[in-house]
């Protein structure tokens, strides 16, 4: 069996694709067992395809490295499988809570990949980075799908925001489900942005 999926999804499971076509041959052969002479050897997972009459001016595009950043990109088995306004994103939820940011006019910027050099050489990619009024706020959007992790995990993860000075707020992905969810959290998060600029 042949199983067409989206390039962005097939990009993010590369590094494990026998193992998936393996696992889908065991639960397929577990459904045909009440038709024993249907017979499913394997399956093969490739990437869809995908009519478009401008391929040839994207291929040229891409291979002269017209809109390649680096954003969204720092795992390369879970590569942004999202995209809006160019830019890429995990989940629905972030892309409702970009929207909701980007009609505020707060300076922001999403999955950004940030280096830390030296002895301790790390690469983080925090889900949004706010900029207001010299303060730096760290938004992690935590839900099972995305941050798998115990709180001492997320911590870690993000102490090197912490020790140059950023505030880190982390926000249920359930909260930015919906637009109208992800405008609440917008206006918490500029209340928030205004307590801090009270406060320094």
């Amino acid at each position: 069996m042949w199983v067409g999926v989206p390039q962005a999804v097939f990009n993010s499971v590369i590094d494990r694709i026998d193992d998936l076509e393996e696992q889908l041959r065991r639960e397929a052969g577990l459904l045909l067992r009440t038709e024993p002479y249907r017979i499913l050897e394997n399956f093969t997972i490739h990437p869809e395809n995908v009519k478009d009459p401008d391929w040839r001016l994207k291929a040229k595009a891409w291979l002269k490295g017209e809109g390649v950043n680096n954003q969204g990109r720092i795992r390369s088995d879970n590569i942004a499988p999202y995209t809006k306004d160019g830019l890429l994103f995990r989940s629905k939820a972030e892309i409702n809570l970009y929207d909701a940011l980007k009609s505020r006019g707060i300076t922001f910027a999403p999955l950004p990949v940030f280096v830390r050099g030296g002895d301790n050489y790390r690469r983080l990619e925090p889900d949004f980075i706010v900029f207001q009024g010299g303060k730096v706020i760290v938004i992690e959007l935590d839900g099972p799908a995305f941050h798998a992790e115990s709180p001492a995990e997320a911590h870690e993860r993000t102490t090197m925001f912490y020790w140059e000075g950023a505030h880190i707020e982390r926000i249920k992905a359930s909260e930015c489900e919906t637009p109208e969810k992800a405008q609440r959290v917008a206006n918490q998060i500029q209340a928030l942005i205004r307590k801090l600029l009270t406060n320094r």
